[in-house]
């Protein structure tokens, strides 16, 4: 599922933009007792997810597709990482809500934002979970000879 959404991202840019483009789509589900946990639909949803979450381990899988120039095949894939979280109180978990930030979401927590209070462990890449395996898309992009951009010191 979240293969085939990151693919269909890409395709539908790829309609817009030159034969020379890259393109990168990703798509982040949770998954939890079999079920795919998406975006809560509001609030009551978001804490529920949370709660339900609270004290287990559930499987992020992130899906990408890497359309390069020229119409060459597409490099696709997904990325698979746990994470357990920690004991959630219900109040713990309206506050959280209560800033939006979960809202948009898949399992209505943000692994780069406040909601990593609530993660007690991640085995596997951490930027998968945040929604862009890293490991998996640069060694793809350098094979494609997208330079790797050195960073750069502010300090004199």
């Amino acid at each position: 599922m979240a293969r085939r959404l990151a693919v269909a991202k890409c395709a539908s840019i790829m309609e817009g933009v030159g034969g020379d483009a890259c393109v990168l789509g990703c798509d982040t589900i949770v998954v939890f007792d079999a079920e795919v946990l998406g975006k809560p639909d509001d609030e009551a949803h978001a804490e529920a997810m949370l709660l339900r979450l609270a004290s287990k381990t559930h499987e992020v899988v992130t899906g990408y597709a890497v359309f390069p120039p020229a119409s060459a095949e597409p490099e696709v894939g997904t990325a698979h990482s746990l994470v357990t979280m920690r004991a959630v109180s219900p109040g713990e978990a309206a506050a959280y809500v209560a800033s939006g930030e979960p809202l948009d979401k898949a399992g209505a927590y943000a692994l780069q934002g406040d909601g990593s209070r609530f993660v007690e462990r991640v085995d596997g890449s951490r930027s998968n979970v945040i929604g862009l395996p890293l490991e998996a898309i640069v060694p793809i992009l350098v094979g494609l000879g997208i330079p790797r951009r050195p960073v750069h010191s502010t300090q004199p």
